[in-house]
């Protein structure tokens, strides 16, 4: 899945909670959220209204992305509960490895993403 495919398929799913998302699909979006709030500052900087756009970035990129990373954690096997390990310290590191490792196949929350996609 490139970037373009990534981006479009985590917003079309906006707040989508159910099923999987590929490792790409995670990656790709992350990268576009961190291109979207960088810009959004250096905009901000420029015009001087700082954190007007960045806040307005913000506010419109995290429900996705709270909901990519929930089917990020389904495609490995986990529950999307384990995203709450980000408020306690040092949880974002088992996230990190959580999000890193590879696709489970066919689990409870739905058939393997990368099965679907060799099929096509």
């Amino acid at each position: 899945m490139g970037f373009a495919d990534a981006v479009q398929s985590a917003f079309s799913q906006y707040a989508g909670f159910s099923g999987r998302a590929r490792r790409s699909e995670y990656w790709w979006f992350s990268l576009a959220v961190f291109l979207i709030i960088v810009l959004a500052t250096v905009v901000d900087l420029v015009i001087g209204t700082f954190p007007a756009f960045y806040a307005l970035a913000f506010l419109a990129v995290l429900l996705p992305s709270i909901a990519v990373g929930v089917r990020r954690l389904h495609d490995t096997g986990k529950s999307g509960w384990f995203y709450l390990l980000a408020f306690v310290p040092f949880g974002g590191i088992a996230l990190l490895v959580f999000f890193v490792m590879d696709s489970s196949p066919d689990n409870q929350y739905g058939p393997s993403p990368k099965q679907i996609y060799a099929r096509v």
